[in-house]
């Protein structure tokens, strides 16, 4: 192995270069609070109760929570914070994060606001990708039923080739444009059409280079194997495979939709189990980078770590074209800009959108992040430990 990799996760000093003393002091009060469970379950009660009575919580919501997690409400605000981002040498994954709303004429209308990201994102190294979800361009029932394996009538099929041509017209973009379109992962009783429809496109606009990723939660018990036979498709079929590796978002709703309808729960057993598969995940990707991109979206420092001592390993340089990092824009700063330091491709997911319409993305987060074991407590000693070092 030639020279030793240095990188560490624990550099507060290059972690919270970008922030300003009253930045650091604010993002201290927020994860004090989102560390307090009573609160982020009030807080997730009484917001859309708050937005429903036209009380003026707006400007509230925008300079706290908003502010840490979102780029802004409108696409030019996200660029703005995509420019910040870029002089520290981290990209970002433009996520317009407005909860789907039904209706066939909402779905077209949702359209064009992703080309327009994708039209942004153009030419700008700094902003490397667009997210997309297949939920926000199709009915969840219509995903049901394909996925359980029920024959669709006429009008279902007719429904359900508008969502396909909404996905490729996304693609096509992306493709003209050279923008990675990273398709998102649903619930895992809606996913199978998800999965197709992103094998579909890969087939269509991955044949030279990767522009259309699809997630595999590793969090799923069965993923592990169902990367490994997406891999396998790509080489029977000659495209490239893009595979984002996340470990998941929807545990607690797996979970109990499994119990309440009694059928073995997807979800691994425990946590060692999720690492266990993310890791190696990530090593069947190291070692086919020639025919495929891996995007590695965690906040797990060791996972990050092993990424970046593989590639490390092999020789290869750390910005390498086929191999990104990201974090939500927001939290593990410790991971992204020592990443971003030591050379490596990594980027903020980065949502935007109206603060009453990204508010669903919002309490997600919050609860997201008083669950997992650790988090808050981490990212509030990083950031009380770089405060101290600044005084001194």
């Amino acid at each position: 192995m030639e020279q030793q990799l240095s990188l560490s996760f624990g550099n507060t000093a290059i972690a919270f270069e970008h922030k300003s003393g009253k930045a650091l002091r604010k993002a201290n009060f927020l994860f004090s609070n989102i560390g307090k469970p009573w609160l982020v379950k009030l807080g997730a009660f009484l917001t859309p109760l708050a937005f429903k009575l036209h009380l003026p919580v707006k400007g509230l919501i925008r300079a706290t929570i908003f502010d840490q997690f979102c780029g802004g409400e409108t696409l030019e605000e996200a660029v703005e914070a995509a420019e910040t981002l870029g002089k520290f040498g981290v990209g970002v994954v433009l996520d317009y994060s407005v909860e789907a709303v039904e209706g066939e004429e909402n779905y077209d209308k949702a359209v064009p606001e992703f080309l327009r990201a994708i039209g942004f994102a153009s030419g700008k190294p700094h902003i490397p990708f667009v997210a997309v979800k297949v939920t926000g361009f199709a009915n969840f029932d219509l995903l049901e039923k394909i996925h359980a394996g029920e024959t669709l009538d006429a009008a279902g099929q007719e429904e359900f080739e508008r969502v396909k041509k909404r996905i490729r017209t996304l693609c096509e973009a992306a493709a003209k444009e050279k923008v990675g379109l990273l398709i998102d992962a649903e619930e895992s009783w809606v996913q199978q059409p998800v999965d197709d429809l992103a094998d579909e496109m890969m087939a269509l606009f991955n044949k030279t280079e990767v522009i259309v990723y699809n997630t595999f939660q590793l969090y799923r018990h069965d993923r592990l194997k169902y990367l490994r036979k997406s891999f396998a498709k790509a080489q029977q079929q000659g495209y490239l495979l893009g595979a984002k590796l996340v470990r998941g978002a929807y545990m607690e709703k797996e979970r109990k939709r499994a119990e309440d309808m009694s059928y073995p729960s997807p979800i691994q057993p425990d946590k060692a189990a999720a690492d266990r598969d993310y890791d190696e995940a990530i090593r069947f990707c190291m070692d086919r980078l020639d025919h495929l991109a891996v995007f590695i979206g965690t906040h797990n420092e060791n996972s990050c770590m092993l990424a970046a001592q593989l590639l490390h390993g092999k020789g290869l340089p750390h910005d390498h074209p086929r191999v990104s990092f990201s974090q939500l824009y927001g939290m593990s700063d410790n991971i992204t800009f020592n990443l971003a330091h030591a050379g490596y491709r990594v980027s903020k997911y980065l949502p935007y959108g109206p603060v009453k319409e990204v508010m669903p993305y919002l309490i997600r987060r919050a609860q997201e992040n008083t669950s997992i074991a650790g988090q808050m407590g981490r990212e509030l000693s990083l950031i009380r430990e770089e405060m101290k070092r600044r005084l001194a």
